[in-house]
């Protein structure tokens, strides 16, 4: 593949850099309490880029390059790794943090560098008016708050006044991330709300379970990651509280949360902003150009796994904002302030993801200056520990846009008086 070269000869040419790659950082973490979660998800995101450099030759004729850089999920790390990569022509950042997320958002602005933090992140991002260059589509934390209380209130005839539920969180800026929308939704539609924060990693939670023991909630919400998954299923198991009952964040609903538990696991549900499983043809091509041809970036074991599908999904998305931006400035080797505008101008439609090798593997969404978020749609998927499958079983359904738009507006108005952010889209 090309190195890198940067032409710095007057001027003009100092401030439009000729790059020889298609440059795309990978802020992974292969080692640390949270390294199952976050292999997957860097295999899939570079193999996808893999795919499209060896099938076809990169993107609009000019080849990705992707450089990972390990962050143990340590935010100081997430910081350093940032500023080693960003002067080698980066496109966009997906820190795969909250904790770093928060501490890039202010960095990537000012170096003019977008960042996508997929279902993950600062939630009122999504306001393109406040948050120049952070993009959160196709969805976020409230709006995952919001899927899983609309579903619970599918499952309940449309009332749940008189509930309990309980949240089970992980105690960071990501586990505190949904509970202002569910204490507006309990006010909204009558649940009573509790809350059981579990320290990092997660690996003690005899007491919170024992709470739960006691209070016997209807269902219980989970915001965990890594380790802190398969301790809360197999604490849920030990009180034999009904996995059905009990729904966790879309990273907290990968197989390796759920395997530990064996069958004691059957029934979980997640919430997701993708399908999942293997039955996609664009994995006969990964398995072709990349798997067999021994350029994975990993052993290859994860094809097809949830957390896979996200990275592969993540970079999909990157892909085609790629292509955008090469449409609106009629280049191909564009710049990272390039990719901000075709990030901000992306359409998926069903037709786009299905030409992709790819439908129905996510919703179909449009982003624009005032909306870095998406439509906000959000599904359930369950575990069947029998065959050891999780299996989409509700369409990605709209949610609560009233309680969090009026979140989103709040929150992010309040950062730009702190910030003295002017209006982006005005």
């Amino acid at each position: 593949m090309k190195k890198l070269a940067t032409l710095a000869v007057g001027a003009v040419m100092a401030a439009s850099p000729v790059l020889a790659d298609l440059v795309i950082p990978s802020l992974s973490y292969r080692t640390g309490p949270y390294a199952a979660g976050g292999i997957p998800f860097a295999d899939g995101y570079e193999d996808y880029f893999t795919l499209l450099n060896e099938r076809d030759g990169g993107i609009g004729g000019v080849p990705v390059r992707v450089i990972e850089c390990e962050t143990g999920y340590n935010t100081e790390k997430g910081v350093e790794c940032y500023e080693s990569t960003k002067g080698e022509g980066a496109l966009v950042y997906q820190p795969l943090s909250t904790g770093i997320t928060y501490q890039l958002i202010p960095k990537t602005t000012a170096d003019d560098i977008p960042m996508h933090t997929m279902g993950y992140g600062r939630t009122s991002a999504a306001n393109g008016d406040v948050f120049s260059h952070t993009f959160n589509y196709p969805g976020n934390y409230w709006n995952g708050a919001s899927g899983a209380i609309n579903y619970l209130l599918a499952e309940n005839g449309g009332d749940l006044s008189g509930k309990k539920i309980a949240l089970v969180y992980h105690n960071s800026a990501y586990g505190k991330e949904p509970i202002r929308t569910l204490e507006e939704l309990s006010s909204k539609h009558g649940y009573e709300l509790s809350l059981l924060p579990v320290d990092h990693p997660g690996q003690e939670q005899k007491s919170q379970w024992l709470q739960i023991r006691r209070d016997r909630p209807d269902f219980v919400l989970m915001w965990g990651w890594g380790v802190m998954n398969q301790v809360a299923i197999q604490e849920a198991a030990n009180i034999r509280f009904p996995m059905e009952n009990f729904i966790g964040i879309w990273w907290s609903g990968a197989e390796h949360d759920v395997l530990p538990a064996g069958d004691k696991s059957n029934g979980y549900k997640a919430l997701a902003f993708h399908n999942v499983g293997r039955d996609f043809p664009v994995f006969d091509d990964i398995n072709k150009y990349v798997v067999d041809a021994g350029k994975a970036a990993g052993a290859g074991d994860q094809v097809g796994n949830v957390l896979y599908n996200r990275g592969l999904y993540a970079a999909m998305l990157a892909a085609e904002a790629i292509k955008t931006a090469q449409g609106i400035h009629g280049v191909a080797d564009i710049t990272p302030g390039m990719m901000r505008d075709g990030m901000e101008a992306l359409s998926i439609t069903e037709e786009k993801m299905a030409s992709l090798g790819m439908p129905n593997f996510g919703p179909s969404f449009d982003v624009s200056c005032e909306n870095h978020g998406g439509e906000g749609l959000v599904g359930v998927a369950q575990w069947d520990a029998g065959s050891k499958t999780w299996s989409l079983i509700s369409d990605f359904a709209a949610t609560d846009g009233e309680v969090i738009g009026a979140l989103v507006e709040a929150d992010s108005s309040a950062y730009a008086a702190e910030n003295n952010i002017a209006s982006n889209c005005s």
